[in-house]
């Protein structure tokens, strides 16, 4: 999974990258620090792995990780070139979702790119670049498509659908609010792979006194909350000094550091809760003596392709599944124990990949 970090200059967008990845991407208080993305591979947080990895006494355990790219701040005019906007924007088109960092703190030492506090503005700000930038990438293939339209019924439909589109942009709204009509439609507005089809987490960065409530009381937070459900996107609340502070600590540590201010999980945490729901994700294990590994696979998933995530010989050659759910076999306290109270099970193609599931695959290529 790949996330780009996005925002405004000086909202907290690299302050937040750093905390996430421990990366030291340069953190300052001046609009383009960041030209470069920086990217940072983060070990997704899961309390499963180290019980499941002391229980068969692992020689390595594996989390899913997550990779963040930090993409420097957009401001008006990016999607003509302003502030080296352009690259910037190509390097949001690699990414699975977007997490849009918006500033909803006071804070009079740290400029703001347009002179005062208003994260809608600055959700707007960028959204507009980033429908700008969409509207180039339509123009250019209606004007491909148009040259066969008339000859090509297939074509001809592109171009309806592309005009639908453009037209949709143009009233403001983003792609991932584009309802198409037929599932062919819905492919080939996925192959365009426009930035506003994007899903969105928004990180709404407070300041350390609001997040005891988690933003309940700031009036930044709650407009930025409101939009993002009318969106259908994800919203957490974060501070990302905060998160830097955490960042340098071990793990008794930061316990004890976000207990003291009220919290029970970290930004990292909240974070990869929200991303994992907004792309409808989750993870199966696998666990031994060798290695105990989290894969991070879509929710519905069969097992035959779940084996493929470890390797495409264990779906080609797929046999069964043998199941078992982690508390079960934990509680059982061995697998054999598990298996005599009839918790492992043996599953066959059809079966529907569950989270937390321990998988033993058969297979025979």
């Amino acid at each position: 999974m790949k996330l780009g970090i996005v925002g405004l200059p000086n909202v907290g967008k690299s302050t937040l990258f750093n905390s996430l990845t421990k990366a030291g991407a340069e953190s300052a208080n001046y609009p383009f620090c960041t030209i470069d993305p920086n990217i940072g591979v983060v070990p997704v947080p899961d309390e499963r792995l180290p019980l499941l990895g002391d229980f068969y006494h692992s020689k390595k355990v594996t989390p899913a990780v997550i990779e963040f790219v930090d993409i420097a701040g957009l401001v008006k005019g990016a999607s003509k070139g302003e502030g080296l906007g352009n690259q910037f924007l190509a390097n949001i088109r690699e990414v699975d979702a977007i997490v849009h960092v918006v500033r909803c703190f006071e804070d009079s030492n740290v400029i703001h790119v347009d002179g005062s506090i208003d994260p809608m503005r600055d959700i707007e700000t960028i959204n507009l670049e980033l429908i700008f930038s969409d509207l180039e990438i339509l123009e250019r293939r209606i004007a491909k498509v148009a040259r066969t339209a008339k000859m090509d019924k297939e074509a001809g439909k592109e171009a309806a659908l592309l005009q639908k589109i453009k037209e949709h942009l143009e009233n403001g709204s983003l792609a991932i609010t584009y309802e198409p009509e037929s599932d062919e439609d819905a492919a080939l507005l996925a192959g365009y792979n426009l930035l506003t089809g994007k899903p969105v987490i928004y990180a709404a960065n407070v300041s350390e006194d609001d997040l005891a409530d988690d933003g309940a009381s700031n009036e930044y937070v709650q407009a930025v909350r409101a939009y993002a459900a009318e969106q259908n996107s994800e919203i957490f609340v974060i501070c990302a000094q905060i998160e830097q502070e955490i960042a340098e600590l071990d793990d008794d540590e930061k316990k004890m550091f976000l207990e003291d201010l009220g919290l029970s999980e970290s930004g990292l945490e909240k974070l990869v809760k929200a991303s994992y729901r907004l792309l409808g994700l989750m993870s199966f294990l696998t666990s031994g003596e060798d290695e105990t590994r989290a894969w991070t696979i879509r929710i519905g998933t069969k097992a035959p392709q779940a084996a493929g995530k470890i390797h495409t010989d264990f779906e080609r050659g797929f046999i069964k599944a043998e199941v078992v759910n982690y508390r079960d076999l934990l509680d059982c306290g061995s697998y054999a124990g598990a298996r005599e109270k009839g918790l492992v099970r043996v599953e066959g193609k059809e079966y529907v990949v569950q989270d937390g599931d321990v998988i033993l695959f058969r297979f025979n290529v």
